[in-house]
C-alpha cells in the first residue's frame, strides 16, 4: 500500500509539473522579445526614449522592464535573440556579463520601496525551460523572500568555494549552493561557474534554474549562487523566481 501510495503521489506530482508547463506553454513565448525589438528599441534610438522600458542600454545590448507582476520585479533582457539559460551564448568567453547589468538594476527596485535595502535582501533569478513562459532570457531582478533571506543568513557558514546541496529546503526544493567573495560580478559568469562546475550541468542547462542572492561574509560582500535541476517526477520545475517576492516584503522586515 505504502509504495502504491508513494506511485500515485509521484504521478500526482508529475501531471501537476506537466500542467503548469502546459499552462506556460499557451501563452507567447516570443511576447519579451516583441517588446524589445519592436517597441523599446526603436524607441530608444528614434526618440531617445527607452518607453515601454524603464533603460535601454545599446552599447552593453540590454534593456531593463517593469515586469506587470509584481511592485518591484523588473525584468534585465539582451537586446539579441538569446533564448534562455540553456543558450550556448552565455557560455562563451566573450559572453555579454548580462548577470554584472541585472545586479547593477537592483536600484529599480530600491526606489519603489520606502526603506533601505541590503545586498542579503536583493537577488537575481533565471528560471529553467519548464519554468518560465518566454522563450527570450530575462533576468528576474527583485527582493528575496524574508524567509529564504532568513534561511541563507542562518546556514551562510554552511555555504563553501565549491557547490554543494545547501542545509535545508528553500521554497519546498533542494538547492546546492556555493559563495563568490567579490563585491560585485563585472568579470564574472555565474552561467558558465554552472556549467563548468557541475557534473552534467554544460549538457542539460535547459533544466537549471539559477538564483544569485547578494549576501556579506565576514563583513565583506559577496553572493549565494543558487541552482536546482527540474524533476517533474517530483513536481519540481526549476523556478528558481518562487525564492523572491515581488511584494518586496523585506523592505518592512525587521532586520
Amino acid at each position: 500500500m505504502a509504495r502504491r501510495a508513494a506511485r500515485f503521489c509521484a504521478l500526482g506530482a508529475l501531471l501537476i509539473a506537466l500542467a503548469a508547463w502546459a499552462a506556460n506553454a499557451h501563452a507567447d513565448p516570443l511576447a519579451l522579445w516583441r517588446i524589445v525589438h519592436d517597441e523599446c528599441v526603436p524607441n530608444q534610438i528614434g526618440h531617445h526614449d527607452p518607453s515601454p522600458c524603464t533603460l535601454v542600454d545599446l552599447a552593453r545590448g540590454y534593456v531593463v522592464l517593469k515586469d506587470r507582476v509584481g511592485a518591484t520585479q523588473f525584468l534585465v533582457i539582451p537586446t539579441t535573440r538569446i533564448t534562455g539559460i540553456e543558450s550556448a551564448a552565455l557560455l562563451t568567453p566573450r559572453a555579454t556579463g548580462y548577470m554584472q547589468d541585472a545586479w547593477s538594476a537592483r536600484r529599480f527596485v530600491q526606489v519603489r520601496v520606502p526603506a533601505q535595502l541590503t545586498r542579503s535582501d536583493l537577488s537575481l533569478a533565471v528560471n529553467s525551460i519548464y519554468g518560465r513562459s518566454q522563450n527570450q532570457l530575462h533576468i528576474h531582478v527583485d527582493c528575496l523572500r524574508v524567509d529564504v533571506r532568513d534561511t541563507l543568513v542562518q546556514h551562510r557558514a554552511a555555504i563553501g568555494d565549491t557547490w554543494q546541496p545547501f542545509p535545508v529546503a528553500l521554497a519546498g526544493h533542494n538547492y546546492i549552493a556555493r559563495r563568490l567573495l567579490i563585491p560585485d560580478l563585472d568579470g564574472v559568469n555565474p552561467f558558465r561557474t554552472l556549467a563548468d562546475q557541475v557534473p552534467e550541468a554544460r549538457a542539460n542547462m535547459g533544466a537549471y534554474t539559477l538564483v544569485v542572492a547578494g549576501a556579506t561574509f565576514a563583513g565583506k560582500p559577496g553572493f549565494i549562487l543558487l541552482a536546482d535541476r527540474a524533476d517533474l517526477l517530483r513536481g519540481d520545475v526549476a523556478h528558481g523566481e518562487s525564492l523572491q517576492d515581488h511584494s518586496c516584503a523585506v523592505a518592512h522586515a525587521t532586520k
